[in-house]
Protein backbone atom coordinates (compact mmCIF):
# COMPACT_ATOMS: atom_id res chain seq x y z
CA UNK A 1 0.00 0.00 0.00
CA UNK A 2 1.49 3.50 -0.63
CA UNK A 3 2.60 5.35 2.12
CA UNK A 4 2.87 9.40 3.23
CA UNK A 5 6.68 9.06 4.69
CA UNK A 6 7.25 12.60 5.38
CA UNK A 7 5.68 15.78 5.11
CA UNK A 8 7.16 19.35 5.12
CA UNK A 9 6.04 22.96 5.72
CA UNK A 10 8.65 25.37 5.49
CA UNK A 11 8.08 29.12 6.09
CA UNK A 12 11.59 29.96 4.51
CA UNK A 13 13.57 29.87 1.82
CA UNK A 14 16.83 27.78 2.41
CA UNK A 15 18.11 27.55 -1.16
CA UNK A 16 18.94 30.98 -2.34
CA UNK A 17 21.59 33.04 -3.61
CA UNK A 18 24.26 30.80 -5.10
CA UNK A 19 24.92 27.06 -4.45
CA UNK A 20 28.62 27.74 -3.71
CA UNK A 21 27.51 29.63 -0.98
CA UNK A 22 25.38 26.62 0.84
CA UNK A 23 21.72 26.46 2.15
CA UNK A 24 20.31 28.73 5.12
CA UNK A 25 19.72 27.33 8.04
CA UNK A 26 16.53 24.81 8.54
CA UNK A 27 13.90 26.35 10.45
CA UNK A 28 12.92 24.42 13.27
CA UNK A 29 9.74 22.06 13.24
CA UNK A 30 9.43 22.28 9.21
CA UNK A 31 9.03 18.64 9.12
CA UNK A 32 5.76 17.91 10.53
CA UNK A 33 3.24 14.91 10.79
CA UNK A 34 0.16 16.94 8.96
CA UNK A 35 -0.49 19.16 6.43
CA UNK A 36 -3.40 21.49 5.92
CA UNK A 37 -3.90 21.92 2.35
CA UNK A 38 -6.39 25.00 0.87
CA UNK A 39 -7.76 24.59 -2.63
CA UNK A 40 -5.80 26.74 -5.52
CA UNK A 41 -3.34 27.98 -2.25
CA UNK A 42 -1.03 25.37 -1.17
CA UNK A 43 0.71 24.26 2.26
CA UNK A 44 -0.55 26.40 5.23
CA UNK A 45 2.57 27.57 6.80
CA UNK A 46 4.77 26.84 3.47
CA UNK A 47 6.81 29.53 1.85
CA UNK A 48 4.65 29.07 -1.30
CA UNK A 49 0.99 29.29 0.06
CA UNK A 50 -1.00 31.64 -1.32
CA UNK A 51 1.76 33.18 -4.11
CA UNK A 52 0.28 34.13 -7.46
CA UNK A 53 2.89 33.15 -9.62
CA UNK A 54 3.31 29.57 -7.66
CA UNK A 55 -0.63 28.47 -7.56
CA UNK A 56 0.27 25.71 -10.20
CA UNK A 57 3.12 24.21 -8.35
CA UNK A 58 1.93 25.27 -5.02
CA UNK A 59 2.05 21.28 -3.58
CA UNK A 60 5.16 19.54 -4.64
CA UNK A 61 5.24 15.41 -4.23
CA UNK A 62 8.79 13.25 -4.72
CA UNK A 63 9.12 9.17 -4.64
CA UNK A 64 11.58 8.02 -1.56
CA UNK A 65 12.33 5.62 -5.02
CA UNK A 66 13.55 8.35 -6.55
CA UNK A 67 16.31 9.26 -4.09
CA UNK A 68 19.50 7.70 -2.44
CA UNK A 69 18.78 6.15 0.92
CA UNK A 70 19.25 9.01 3.85
CA UNK A 71 17.75 11.63 1.88
CA UNK A 72 14.86 13.32 2.92
CA UNK A 73 12.65 16.42 1.99
CA UNK A 74 14.59 18.94 4.16
CA UNK A 75 17.40 18.41 1.05
CA UNK A 76 15.00 18.19 -1.68
CA UNK A 77 12.77 21.01 -0.49
CA UNK A 78 9.27 19.35 -1.99
CA UNK A 79 6.20 19.20 0.67
CA UNK A 80 4.91 15.41 0.21
CA UNK A 81 7.67 12.07 0.11
CA UNK A 82 6.10 8.93 -0.48
CA UNK A 83 6.87 5.73 -1.00
CA UNK A 84 4.98 3.14 -3.30
CA UNK A 85 3.76 5.61 -5.84
CA UNK A 86 5.17 6.77 -9.16
CA UNK A 87 4.76 10.37 -9.29
CA UNK A 88 6.52 11.31 -11.86
CA UNK A 89 4.32 9.19 -14.05
CA UNK A 90 1.48 11.42 -13.02
CA UNK A 91 2.00 14.57 -15.07
CA UNK A 92 -1.36 15.11 -16.60
CA UNK A 93 -3.64 13.89 -14.08
CA UNK A 94 -5.53 14.48 -11.12
CA UNK A 95 -3.63 12.75 -7.85
CA UNK A 96 -6.43 11.98 -5.22
CA UNK A 97 -4.85 11.36 -1.53
CA UNK A 98 -6.79 10.16 1.62
CA UNK A 99 -4.61 9.55 4.53
CA UNK A 100 -7.65 9.13 6.60
CA UNK A 101 -9.32 12.53 6.79
CA UNK A 102 -11.14 12.46 3.51
CA UNK A 103 -9.91 12.99 -0.23
CA UNK A 104 -7.49 15.61 -1.41
CA UNK A 105 -7.55 16.39 -4.93
CA UNK A 106 -4.50 17.45 -6.63
CA UNK A 107 -3.65 17.91 -10.56
CA UNK A 108 -0.41 17.19 -11.43
CA UNK A 109 0.55 19.83 -13.24
CA UNK A 110 4.56 19.27 -14.42
CA UNK A 111 7.65 17.80 -13.47
CA UNK A 112 9.78 19.09 -10.37
CA UNK A 113 13.11 19.74 -11.65
CA UNK A 114 16.14 19.48 -9.93
CA UNK A 115 18.41 22.37 -9.92
CA UNK A 116 21.95 22.83 -8.91
CA UNK A 117 20.99 23.10 -5.52
CA UNK A 118 21.13 19.44 -5.14
CA UNK A 119 24.46 18.72 -5.59
CA UNK A 120 25.39 20.58 -2.61
CA UNK A 121 22.33 19.44 -0.19
CA UNK A 122 22.53 15.60 -1.31
CA UNK A 123 25.93 15.75 -2.89
CA UNK A 124 27.98 15.68 -6.13
CA UNK A 125 26.12 13.80 -8.98
CA UNK A 126 22.99 14.42 -7.69
CA UNK A 127 21.31 17.13 -10.21
CA UNK A 128 21.87 15.14 -13.05
CA UNK A 129 20.78 11.44 -11.35
CA UNK A 130 17.39 13.46 -10.09
CA UNK A 131 16.47 14.89 -14.04
CA UNK A 132 12.99 13.27 -14.67
CA UNK A 133 12.84 11.59 -11.51
CA UNK A 134 12.98 14.96 -9.08
CA UNK A 135 8.78 14.61 -8.29
CA UNK A 136 5.91 16.62 -9.74
CA UNK A 137 4.35 19.92 -8.88
CA UNK A 138 0.46 20.04 -8.41
CA UNK A 139 -2.31 22.22 -8.17
CA UNK A 140 -4.46 21.71 -4.88
CA UNK A 141 -8.07 21.05 -5.85
CA UNK A 142 -9.41 20.42 -2.40
CA UNK A 143 -9.13 21.85 1.22
CA UNK A 144 -7.94 18.76 3.02
CA UNK A 145 -5.14 17.45 5.38
CA UNK A 146 -2.78 14.74 4.93
CA UNK A 147 -1.17 12.97 7.39
CA UNK A 148 2.47 10.49 7.91
CA UNK A 149 1.20 7.48 7.50
CA UNK A 150 -0.80 4.82 4.71
CA UNK A 151 -2.75 6.58 2.07
CA UNK A 152 -5.29 5.59 -0.39
CA UNK A 153 -4.62 6.58 -4.25
CA UNK A 154 -6.65 7.54 -7.29
CA UNK A 155 -5.29 8.74 -10.03
CA UNK A 156 -7.72 10.17 -12.83
CA UNK A 157 -7.03 11.26 -16.30
CA UNK A 158 -6.98 15.23 -15.82
CA UNK A 159 -10.09 17.90 -17.16
CA UNK A 160 -8.68 19.55 -20.30
CA UNK A 161 -10.97 22.18 -18.98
Amino acid sequence: MPEIVQLLASPVHRLVGRPADGPAPAPPNELVEAITIRAGLGVVGDRYFGKPAHRAASVTLIARESLPPGVDLVQVRRNILTVGLAVDELVGSVLTLDSGDGPVRLRVNRPANPCAWMDVTIGPGAFKALRRRGGVRCTPLDDGVLRVGPVAVTVEEADPA
